[in-house]
């Protein structure tokens, strides 16, 4: 009888454990979800590979150019993609925070595409960012991710901050300059004010990131960078926010968009491409879009899916937001924007504190 007793206790203790353990697992997983809109895409030359993206700048929408891309990637050429965002306290999509949870989908990553401003996350989620960069990792990244990171007080991961001058000399300037090939330096050009047509390199018109590529304009300002890397356009500052204005004749032209093959020490090597544009309405515009999409194809090897007709063309409703420092669509949950016929972006503009 004693026996009987004990052993059920010892079950009835058991099954307890047991059940605990998957209630918090399961916890985890539901919390972790909440960073987190996917597409998955059915069918096309992308079925089988993932793409992660980070969204998570202060200023330039970010938080709509990446599901707007992903979108396309997904419905039209059938990767599996998932945008993973920064949240506030009440679970929303705040752009430039650091709150951000569920980087382990970067384990099983086929690319990474960026678009982060400043960033310190969580110890867990840098080091799976480590891990995939030390990997070799293909990268897309958008404009502020030059400068995607600024880590203060935290030894461990000092070295990925844009401004890095400890003593890893490989990482002088930090992610920006030794994974991109540049850090932030300044703005070129007034932004809001002045617009940029993007001119193809004569020497790299035959890349195939530049298949089927024309008359790019775009409406962010320029950026100071000398990357380095191979430079496949530069941009020519207008005096104006339309594609008609005329040209600051007062600016040289500036790379904005390259590639580079990066390897950091004890890791493997892996392709990068960059570009200092990509605001949310700067993705109206047919060849910047085709570039950034060109470029995903490119990083990950699939050079021949590249087409100069391949379909670009937005997946749902794309109503983009005029990139500002401190006004975005609150109150928008990742959840908010799955499905293919989700509004990019729902919501009522705000003021953010910036934080």
């Amino acid at each position: 009888m004693q026996k009987t007793l004990k052993s059920l206790l010892l079950f009835s203790f058991a099954t307890f454990i047991f059940s605990f353990i998957s209630i918090c697992a399961n916890a985890q997983g539901d919390d972790v979800s909440k960073y987190r809109v996917v597409y998955k895409g059915e069918k096309g030359p992308g079925v089988g590979k993932n793409i992660v993206f980070i969204a998570t700048d202060h200023e330039y929408r970010g938080e709509e150019s990446l599901p707007a891309l992903a979108k396309i990637l997904a419905k039209t050429y059938g990767f599996n993609c998932t945008v993973v965002y920064a949240l506030d306290s009440a679970g929303n999509i705040f752009p430039g925070g650091s709150n951000i949870k569920g980087l382990d989908v970067l384990d099983k990553a086929d690319l990474l595409v960026m678009f982060m401003r400043f960033a310190h996350f969580p110890d867990a989620e840098m080091q799976h960012i480590d891990n995939y960069v030390k990997r070799g990792g293909p990268i897309v990244a958008f404009r502020t991710s030059t400068h995607a990171f600024e880590i203060k007080n935290d030894p461990k991961w000092a070295h990925y901050s844009w401004d890095y001058k400890g003593d890893k000399a490989n990482w002088k300037d930090g992610f920006g300059e030794y994974v991109l090939g540049e850090t932030w330096v300044s703005h070129y050009g007034t932004n809001h004010k002045q617009s940029s047509k993007i001119m193809i390199e004569k020497s790299q018109e035959s890349h195939p990131i530049m298949r089927g590529v024309k008359d790019m304009w775009v409406q962010s300002g320029g950026y100071t960078a000398e990357p380095k890397g191979t430079v496949l356009a530069k941009g020519q500052v207008l005096n104006g926010m339309t594609a008609t204005s005329e040209p600051d004749k007062t600016k040289e032209l500036l790379p904005v968009a390259w590639i580079k093959e990066y390897q950091v020490e004890n890791g493997k090597k892996g392709r990068s491409f960059t570009t200092t544009h990509g605001a949310s309405e700067d993705l109206l515009n047919d060849g910047f879009r085709r570039m950034a999409l060109n470029a995903a194809f490119w990083a990950m090897g699939m050079e021949k899916e590249i087409k100069p007709n391949n379909n670009i063309a937005f997946v749902g409703p794309y109503k983009p937001t005029t990139f500002n420092f401190s006004g975005y669509k609150a109150n928008v949950k990742p959840s908010d924007l799955a499905g293919w016929d989700s509004l990019i972006m729902p919501g009522e503009i705000v003021k953010k504190k910036i934080k």
